[in-house]
């Protein structure tokens, strides 16, 4: 088993896209690269603790490898728009890869080159590749949100 973590603006929803792929063992939202230990949700929105909602996915490469999670994550959200997805503001909500080791940082820095050379996007990519740090779970209310709700997304 292998660990991912992704940054991708609100996590409720970057949770349920990535919990329903085949090979995605589990997942957890939480916060990393911030400053404060153990934050609560309402710290980390105050913008002041600097750390990201994040899903934390759990996957075996045998079935889904990094890379495809790497798809999953740039064709789920705006790359482009820094400290914002939608209506969600802070740098909470900052697009952002935090890699587990070497060749995970190696394949998240030249898929982002390549999709930035691509053209697709308009505006430059502002994704930042950082080395993982510690995962703080979020509370328990927050994990599996919108499964729990019979929702498949949180788009207005």
């Amino acid at each position: 088993m292998a660990l991912a973590t992704f940054g991708a603006g609100c996590f409720w929803g970057v949770e349920e896209t990535f919990r329903k792929l085949p090979g995605v063992l589990n997942t957890a939202v939480g916060y990393m690269g911030g400053t404060k230990e153990n934050p609560t949700y309402e710290e980390v929105c105050t913008d002041k603790t600097g750390h990201a909602e994040v899903v934390q996915v759990e996957f075996d490469p045998e079935q889904i490898t990094y890379a495809d999670l790497l798809d999953v994550f740039w064709n789920n959200h705006n790359p482009t728009t820094l400290n914002r997805q939608g209506p969600d503001v802070g740098t909470q909500y900052r697009s952002v890869i935090f890699y587990h080791d070497e060749t995970q940082k190696k394949l998240a820095e030249a898929s982002k080159q390549e999709l930035d050379r691509s053209g697709r996007f308009k505006n430059p990519i502002v994704t930042q590749v950082e080395p993982a740090t510690t995962f703080w779970r979020a509370e328990e209310y927050h994990q599996r949100y919108l499964q729990k709700r019979g929702m498949d997304s949180c788009h207005l």
